[in-house]
């Protein structure tokens, strides 16, 4: 407890031990050690006999002294490291020399702690002493940590793998929330309110203004997303970014090649709309990536990748078509799409560009946008049309009925183009906001085969159920049910569990508005097997739950309301016929 003293030419503990053990007179052994040990002040020693007067113990005395005493010394080496005097630093480094062997005693460790915080650059062997002692190592600030973390990649990554995991369970989380609303999804929090989230705070509060540190965070976030693919580590990329950027970390955001990008990409997030205006600084950005500096480009495409980014640029570009089709103008004479386009192109290549570390941008398909992008207006034409006919006076309107099949090259490029399925996700999610139901059971069962399975991908999935939410009085009927759930959600939940679980999602949400002989059959269809999940059997446990709720609620068939009245028998008579 009182290691280091001797080493300061204080005498502790065994010093006192030794001198009682060799003493004759052990009474004036204690008085001359506690003249020589206690508080040199030589006016204090004849107020002390007061306090034994008074009942109160040297020790509380004594330490009550030395806590003021250890303040006043925080306090003023905060105030050292923070004045304008040139030589502050040698002033803390030699107080460091003065207490480090103290560093293990409780009540001297703070005032150490302080000193090594307040150093942007502590002794090296200093450093070693601390990153080899684990429980000092735990206890000093975070400053200290990030000279330890810069020299040692490996202590830093098991800093901060516990916190990307946890980061990476809390946003899969949410796309598996019971709570299914168009109003409160996944995309619905604001790129400052993500910000605020754990995770980002302690990693920003990690890095400081270290840029190593940064450019270590980034590497570790472009190899799990090469390992897993998880497009999470996309977003934690740009949060970080935005999260220094809004500490005003200069020293980090003006290294970043990608941070001016960004910041104008994460407006557009806010907006959930990219202008024009933003939209020409954007392209300006892409344009402005020099040869020589093409890994940038590898850093742009995770930014695009992360989904806040993708689901802003997809609603733009359902919105622009959207005007085309208003304008009678052709997709290809609108530049704004195609930056849209290009912008969708190199985030969906983020992945294959930083695996191959080819860095230069996909070139985008052309047919996509001759071929795929007509037949996609083509769709909007009869869902507008459709709409508008409603409307119509019934003598008006005309016996053409809602067309049932999707031109051929909307399907195809479905099936074959990742930046044309992902806009054909969208409208599937912009017909289920605008309630048009016959144009979701004529688009569902194209989805059921698109470009690397993406329909059935999660965070879709999480948005399409939401959606759904607006068309809940058409569950009522088996033809809009057996589009939904036969015709589409069905067709891979026994070999895609997430699949599984946002069936359930949606059963659990829309029961009581779900047709009763389709909640029969796919109660029985969606029972979870052995080998299913924790979480498919909770939520199929919590379903049956709500569905035997439901059935007790309800009157039974045999019992009839009862009106408080009494029955009164009619006596038969000839002038009383029983039956009709």
């Amino acid at each position: 407890m009182f290691a280091g003293l001797p080493e300061l030419g204080i005498s502790n503990g065994e010093d006192l031990k030794e001198t009682l053990t060799n003493c004759t007179e052990p009474l004036k052994a204690i008085d001359q050690f506690q003249t020589e040990n206690g508080i040199l002040l030589p006016t204090l020693q004849s107020a002390l006999p007061f306090l034994d007067l008074h009942g109160t113990p040297r020790l509380e005395f004594h330490q009550s002294v030395f806590d003021e005493l250890r303040d006043k010394l925080m306090e003023r080496v905060a105030t050292i490291a923070e004045g304008k005097d040139e030589d502050r630093y040698g002033k803390l480094k030699e107080l460091l020399e003065k207490s480090f062997p103290l560093v293990k005693m409780p009540s001297i460790q703070p005032v150490v702690m302080q000193v090594l915080k307040h150093l942007p650059k502590v002794p090296e062997k200093k450093l070693k002493l601390v990153m080899a002692d684990k429980e000092l190592y735990k206890v000093c600030a975070v400053e200290v940590k990030r000279q330890i973390w810069q020299e040692n990649q490996a202590l830093f990554g098991d800093e901060v793998s516990p916190l990307l995991k946890q980061y990476i369970v809390a946003k899969e989380a949410a796309l598996f929330s019971s709570d299914l609303s168009i109003l409160h999804n996944f995309f619905s929090p604001s790129p400052k309110a993500r910000r605020q989230g754990e995770v980002v705070l302690k990693l920003t509060q990690m890095i400081g203004k270290n840029v190593k540190l940064y450019d270590m965070v980034l590497q570790f976030l472009r190899t799990l997303f090469l390992r897993t693919r998880n497009v999470h580590y996309c977003t934690l990329r740009a949060e970080l970014l935005m999260s220094l950027h809004d500490l005003d970390i200069s020293e980090i955001c003006s290294v970043d090649s990608c941070h001016k990008f960004t910041w104008c990409l994460d407006a557009c997030i806010r907006e959930k709309f990219v202008d024009a205006k933003r939209a020409r600084e954007l392209q300006g950005f892409l344009d402005g990536v020099k040869k020589g500096q093409d890994e940038v480009l590898g850093d742009l495409s995770m930014i695009l990748c992360d989904p806040f980014a993708s689901n802003t640029l997809v609603l733009s570009t359902v919105r622009n078509l959207q005007e085309l089709l208003s304008q009678d103008a052709l997709p290809r004479d609108s530049p704004d799409l195609m930056l849209l386009l290009r912008m969708l192109s190199l985030g969906q290549g983020a992945w294959d560009m930083i695996d191959s570390q080819v860095f230069k941008e996909p070139r985008l398909e052309l047919d996509v946008v001759t071929r795929f992008l007509p037949a996609m207006l083509s769709v909007l034409v009869d869902d507008y049309t459709f709409t508008v006919e409603q409307k119509l006076p019934s003598e008006e309107k005309t016996s053409l009925s809602y067309p049932t099949a999707l031109p051929d090259n909307f399907n195809k490029y479905l099936h074959e183009n990742r930046v044309a399925c992902e806009m054909g996700l969208y409208y599937a999610l912009h017909i289920a906001k605008q309630r048009n139901k016959n144009a979701l059971q004529r688009l569902l069962p194209a989805l059921v085969e698109t470009y690397n399975d993406m329909a059935f991908g999660d965070i879709f999935l999480h948005l399409l159920t939401a959606h759904l939410t607006l068309l809940s009085d058409e569950f009522g009927t088996e033809e809009f049910c057996s589009a939904v759930f036969d015709g589409f959600l069905l067709t891979a939940f026994s070999s895609k569990e997430n699949v599984h679980r946002h069936n359930l999602r949606l059963l659990l949400h829309l029961h009581q508005k779900v047709l009763p002989s389709c909640v029969e059959t796919l109660v029985k269809t969606l029972e979870p097997s052995k080998q299913s999940s924790d979480q498919v059997k909770e939520l199929f446990t919590k379903l049956t739950e709500k569905l035997e709720a439901l059935k007790k609620s309800l009157p039974q068939p045999d019992e009839a309301p009862s009106l408080g009245l009494h029955p009164v028998k009619v006596p038969t008579t000839a002038s009383t016929p029983t039956s009709l």
